[in-house]
C-alpha cells in the first residue's frame, strides 16, 4: 500500500479517505455551488458513490498518482473538504487538485495551508520538482489561496475544461522546490527532509504556522 502519513497544520490536518467518509464526500460533489468552479460537472448520488469508491482505491495502486486526501479540523476527525496532488507521469512534476470546504466547515480561509502541507510532502518524500495548480479564470478569489501556498503566476491556459455548457480558460501558478525550500517554515523543511514514502506509513508529520489567512470558496 501507498498511504500518506497524516500531515498536521495549525488550522487543519490531511488524511487518507476512509470509507466513513462517503457523506461528506456526497455533499461537495453534489452540491450546486460547490461545483461552480471545479473542473468536472455537478455529480448525481451515484456518480458520486462511484466517484469515491474510486478514491478509496488509490492508495492500492502501483506507481499511485492520484492522491485525495481528506480536510479535518484541529482535534478532529472529520472530514470538512478535500485536497489533492496528481503526480504527472513525466519528469518530477505534479498538480494541485480537489480543494474543496464545506461551507459550515471550521477551517474555511485556510484552503492555502492544505496546499502547503502537501508541497511540502510532495517537495519531500515523493522527490517532486515542480508543482502546479490552476483556477478558473473568473474565480479570482483564488489568487489570493495560490500565493499564501507559495505558487507564483504563470499562464493562462485558453478553454481548458468543458463543464456546465461551457469552455473555460484557467489561471495557472507554480512552484519549484529549491524556491519553494527557501520560503517554507522549520516544520515544513522537516516535512521536507523526512523520510521517504513507505517508512513513515501512520506517522503524523506536524507543520507550523504558515501564512496569514487566505479566502477560499
Amino acid at each position: 500500500m501507498n498511504h500518506l502519513p497524516e500531515l498536521h497544520g495549525e488550522h487543519l490536518w490531511l488524511r487518507e479517505l476512509r470509507a466513513t467518509d462517503l457523506a461528506p464526500f456526497e455533499r461537495i460533489h453534489t452540491h450546486r455551488l460547490l461545483t461552480r468552479y471545479l473542473g468536472i460537472d455537478r455529480m448525481d448520488a451515484r456518480q458520486a458513490q462511484d466517484a469515491f469508491a474510486r478514491h478509496l482505491a488509490q492508495p492500492y495502486t502501483h506507481p499511485r498518482r492520484r492522491h485525495t486526501l481528506a480536510v479535518c479540523p484541529p482535534g478532529q476527525d472529520t472530514m470538512v473538504g478535500t485536497m489533492g496532488l496528481l503526480v504527472e507521469e513525466y519528469g518530477r512534476n505534479a498538480m494541485l487538485t480537489s480543494l474543496v470546504l464545506l461551507p459550515d466547515s471550521p477551517v474555511r480561509g485556510h484552503g492555502h495551508e492544505a496546499g502547503r502541507l502537501l508541497m511540502a510532502y510532495g517537495f519531500g518524500p515523493l522527490g517532486l520538482h515542480r508543482i502546479w495548480a490552476g483556477h478558473r479564470a473568473d474565480h479570482t478569489r483564488m489568487q489570493d489561496v495560490m500565493y499564501a501556498a507559495g505558487l507564483h503566476p504563470e499562464a493562462t491556459l485558453r478553454q481548458l475544461f468543458h463543464t456546465q455548457g461551457h469552455w473555460h480558460d484557467v489561471t495557472t501558478y507554480a512552484a519549484l522546490a529549491p524556491e519553494w525550500a527557501e520560503q517554507a517554515t522549520a516544520a515544513e523543511r522537516a516535512i521536507l527532509h523526512s523520510a521517504p514514502r513507505g517508512s513513515t506509513t501512520g506517522t503524523p508529520v506536524a507543520v507550523a504556522p504558515t501564512r496569514p489567512a487566505a479566502t477560499t470558496s
